[in-house]
């Protein structure tokens, strides 16, 4: 029967086998790299898989990636929901106390610690299981020194995940201010190099000091971060001149009084911030010339859940419908429907997790 249906396929001209395999699922693409050595080599290449992820974008909305972080055993039933298009997944991973980066890039996933010298970073494609443990950036190891020195108190930095869209290139970021870690000048940068297997420093760092506590979100070959200034500004650096600039400022006044109450995310592929002055919550969509209001949200229907916190938006899904998460590591994903104002509790995890919206892909950080 096996030989039957090979022959069948050989039938075919490849160039068509490849369009049909490029329309398929991740899992069953792993599986098929062993039915020949063509079609192993065909599924390897950046060129199918960059098609497969392009097909994937268009079939439906993005999945999203409970990423289980603690070390108590993730006990839920909610393995797999399905919304709409899109589907909920749970993944857990053998090393605990990790934090995972905002967002994904072309399904791959960036998790890291700066508490335990033995962890580092990890770069993940949860959909093929590939994962790559990276070295400690300085910044880390100067972290895990002044904890066992118990000598800690600057704010945790936190980790960028992005891609140079010239050379295709992936590269994880530390970002911090300079002064509470003893060090010169305003800001210090570190990017990981693949090719070398080794974290550099980028000079000039950013010129203005970063809010902390804010993860940094990734659109379109660049990275973000709100600026520590007088007039709060949204600072980018480009993944493939490794430059920074500020793009514009942000559409509301000084957060230094509440950091917590603002929060950068990426909607629709497109970047937005968002303020929170209870009871609303004001999502925009940015551009160089400022912000365009995209919605309100009713901060008083969301108490019982969220406090009043500012939300994090994890994405926008079909029909005006938006993912919701209020901060920490234990609180549950809500649907928010923009029109009818509407929220419906998505899933409520039993255990430590961070949320992770993403595109299942064939990428690895090294299939350059």
């Amino acid at each position: 029967m096996l030989n039957r249906h090979r022959s069948s396929v050989n039938l075919l001209p490849h160039d068509v086998v490849e369009l049909i395999l490029e329309r398929l699922p991740v899992k069953s693409l792993v599986r098929f790299r062993s039915v020949s050595k063509t079609w192993k080599l065909t599924i390897e290449t950046r060129r199918f898989q960059e098609r497969q992820l392009i097909h994937r974008r268009q079939l439906r909305g993005p999945d999203i990636l409970f990423v289980h972080i603690g070390d108590d055993g993730l006990k839920t039933d909610a393995g797999r929901l399905v919304f709409g298009s899109s589907v909920v997944h749970t993944f857990s991973f053998p090393t605990c106390c990790m934090s995972v980066c905002h967002g994904s890039c072309d399904g791959l996933v960036c998790l890291y610690t700066v508490y335990d010298s033995s962890v580092s970073v990890m770069v993940v494609n949860p959909a093929t299981r590939w994962h790559q443990s990276l070295p400690l950036a300085r910044i880390q190891q100067l972290f895990v020194d002044k904890i066992s020195e118990g000598t800690f108190g600057s704010p945790c930095p936190i980790l960028g995940f992005g891609k140079d869209k010239v050379k295709g290139t992936y590269k994880p970021v530390f970002l911090y201010n300079s002064s509470g870690f003893g060090l010169n000048n305003i800001t210090t940068c570190e990017v990981f190099d693949f090719s070398t297997n080794l974290w550099r420093y980028v000079e000039p760092a950013a010129p203005y000091r970063i809010i902390v506590d804010h993860d940094p979100v990734y659109l379109d070959g660049s990275l973000y971060w709100f600026t520590e200034c007088k007039e709060t500004k949204v600072l980018s650096l480009d993944l493939h001149t490794e430059t920074f600039q500020v793009i514009c400022k942000a559409p509301f006044a000084c957060v230094h009084y509440d950091p917590h109450s603002v929060s950068m995310c990426i909607l629709d592929n497109c970047l937005c911030v968002s303020e929170s002055n209870w009871p609303t919550q004001d999502i925009w969509l940015l551009d160089s010339s400022g912000g365009k209001k995209m919605c309100s949200i009713d901060l008083t229907n969301t108490l019982d859940w969220s406090g009043k916190y500012a939300l994090l938006a994890i994405a926008i899904l079909e029909n005006n419908k938006l993912l919701l998460r209020a901060r920490g590591y234990m609180q549950p994903l809500v649907i928010h429907d923009i029109h009818t104002k509407s929220y419906e509790l998505l899933f409520k995890p039993n255990g430590c997790v961070g949320s992770v919206c993403y595109f299942q892909s064939l990428f690895s950080a090294s299939s350059n």
